[in-house]
């Protein structure tokens, strides 16, 4: 088990965290490489590759002994052949058998290791795939899936300023100065966006420590020694700034955002950012059901991110529409949840009486199509978008697939479009393509007079003898359980003599006086008590087993005997045990719960002694 590296935080495959060595580091963070030497006082230590002793027991003892002389709060990588990526697999190289508990210990990871769990992994050779992003991918998401989830990733010999967040935000937790040291001896000055050689310099971009006082003449006329000293420390400043960056967008959960507009820099890493999004399942198993940060969907790559993703084929497998006749077909707003936006409102009004007898659905990017009964759920009334007029082709493909999907899956008899512009063209072609019937109602703006009293006659029209008798705010609770806990999950949870109180929309739910559920507007998702969990766990469904104890505050993952693997971070799970049944929010996903042997997996809220 690892003992000395701890996850904190995640935000997707990315998060910060601690090593607890002599002193504690945190990450991700840039080592310095010439601290790795024996000799230095680094934390980290590689007593050096293979082909520096004579075989693989003169390294074991090598080891042992410099693990005798430096103790063992330091953190010791194993000697390694230190093979290109290229011929790696078809040749081996001589065990170094060092015990895992003799210290903290790294290990250059290799498919054909046992399964052994070090403190850190080495990504070895990993540097010789830049400027392919395809196998840079492949390979670090091979290292990633096959490590322990609360093991440190080590990708050495790779970081520039301007790809640590990418590196990083797939899951890299260490990197080095590699580059940085390279580049300074090559005259080349490390910036955000990349590097620029000093003969091309007028002047300094930068205020570090370094740069202050000096200008692009006075470096260039030094000694080539000492400016390459001078440059180096620049270099490191910046790659750390850099670093230190990406902690802090970790740390508000905006690091997506932030990748995305850092990727523009070089091609290689839009098609690192479009290849890893191709790569759903490994990012969507450690993305958050929802993150304390709007999403801000300003890229082509916004439709693509695990996020928007989700949300789309949830509506799509897990969301049952009430059973109405007519659907109302809307655009979205800037002010969310839309009904309390002024032009949802206006719409509603228009509705009137006719309001309970249709369902209504908001067409937008990037999320495709948002039921209303799923407007204030993460990311539906979370996302902020580019408002322009113009949607590209690929938007208008997405908007339309979701769409075209939904009305193949719920057939309507009515379907009445309230739209102008692009959201009227994205109707057009999915009508077209499914050979359905749909009435306009808007003339070129939909909240003029003219469109908001042909709206009201069309529903007085087509409601005209129909009757719901449904509760609106029931629909709402019902779609959000279903999309939270799957399909079908509201029906069971809310029985019918079950009671809805309390103000849009922190709504609870009783049954018999006892509450089920609270909805948590701020990300609209359901909250169990313990009587609402025991309704619902009968699914089977987000259950994480736990051994014979009686958790208080938080379960810890080494505590988890096993769990869902479909629980996702924030997710709200059940716990059983023999002692206990408890409700709570994940920390971690299942996955990383079962095979964790650091680190909080469930916040836990209600307990009960069994």
């Amino acid at each position: 088990m690892t003992r000395y590296f701890e996850v904190h935080q995640r935000d997707g495959a990315a998060r910060t965290g601690s090593l607890y060595l002599n002193s504690t580091i945190p990450t991700p963070t840039v080592i310095d490489t010439s601290s790795l030497k024996p000799e230095a006082e680094g934390d980290i230590i590689y007593p050096g590759n293979q082909w520096h002793f004579r075989n693989g027991k003169a390294a074991t003892l090598a080891t042992l002994e410099l693990r005798q002389r430096v103790g063992k709060d330091k953190l010791m990588i194993m000697p390694s052949c230190t093979y290109s990526p290229m011929v790696a697999g078809d040749v081996t190289c001589e065990k170094i058998d060092v015990p895992a508990d003799e210290g903290p210990t790294g290990i250059a990871y290799s498919e054909r290791d046992p399964e052994t769990i070090r403190d850190l992994y080495v990504a070895d050779g990993i540097g010789c795939h830049e400027g392919n992003p395809r196998r840079l991918l492949a390979n670090l998401m091979k290292v990633r899936k096959n490590i322990a989830p609360d093991s440190a990733l080590y990708a050495p010999n790779i970081a520039l300023p301007e790809n640590v967040a990418m590196l990083i935000y797939l899951g890299v937790d260490i990197l080095d100065t590699t580059r940085a040291t390279i580049a300074a001896f090559e005259d080349k000055y490390m910036t955000s966006a990349g590097f620029i050689h000093l003969d091309r310099l007028a002047e300094l971009p930068c205020c570090c420590a370094h740069c202050s006082g000096m200008n692009a003449k006075e470096v260039k006329d030094m000694d080539k020694k000492q400016r390459a000293r001078l440059l180096e420390k620049h270099n490191i400043a910046t790659l750390e700034a850099e670093v230190a960056l990406v902690r802090q967008r970790i740390r508000s959960a905006s690091l997506r955002e932030y990748v995305e507009g850092r990727c523009r820099h070089d091609p290689a890493l839009v098609a690192m950012l479009r290849l890893s999004d191709a790569e759903y399942d490994f990012l969507e198993e450690r993305t958050a059901l929802f993150k304390s940060a709007p999403l801000l969907a300003t890229t082509s790559e916004s439709l693509t991110r695990p996020e928007v993703v989700r949300f789309a084929r949830r509506i799509q497998q897990r969301y049952t529409p009430p059973d109405k006749d007519v659907l109302l077909l809307l655009p979205c707003s800037a002010r969310k949840p839309y009904s309390i936006s002024m032009t949802h409102s206006r719409f509603r009004k228009a509705l009137g009486k006719n309001l309970k007898l249709v369902q209504e659905v908001i067409i937008t990017s990037p999320l495709g199509i948002v039921p209303r009964e799923l407007e204030v759920t993460y990311p539906a009334a979370h996302y902020d978008t580019t408002v322009t007029g113009y949607w590209d082709a690929e938007e208008h493909r997405w908007v339309e697939e979701c769409l075209k999907d939904f009305l193949l899956k719920h057939p309507y008899k009515h379907i009445v479009a309230h739209v102008e512009n692009e959201y009227r063209s994205i109707c057009e072609n999915v009508s077209n393509k499914l050979g359905l019937d749909i009435t306009y109602t808007s003339d070129g703006n939909v909240t003029s007079q003219n469109s908001l009293h042909k709206l009201e006659d069309t529903m007085k029209e087509l409601c005209d003898g129909l009757r719901y008798r449904g509760d609106y705010r029931r629909d709402m609770l019902k779609a959000i359980a279903d999309y939270q806990f799957g399909a079908r999950s509201g029906e069971t949870l809310l029985p019918p003599d079950s009671k809805i109180k309390a103000p849009f929309p922190r709504y609870q739910a009783f049954l018999d006086k006892e509450q089920l559920i609270t909805l948590i507007p701020e990300n609209g998702t359901i909250a169990l008590t313990i009587e609402g969990a025991k309704r619902i766990i009968k699914t089977g469904d987000y259950v994480v087993n736990i051994d014979d104890f009686v958790p208080r505050g938080s379960i810890l993952a080494p505590g988890v005997l096993d769990a869902d693997e479909r629980i996702r971070p924030n997710d709200e799970v059940f716990i059983c045990g023999d002692k206990a049944f408890c409700v709570g929010r994940a920390a971690m996903s299942g996955p990383e719960m079962i095979r964790s042997s650091r680190g909080i997996a469930v916040d836990v809220r209600h307990v009960e002694k069994l």
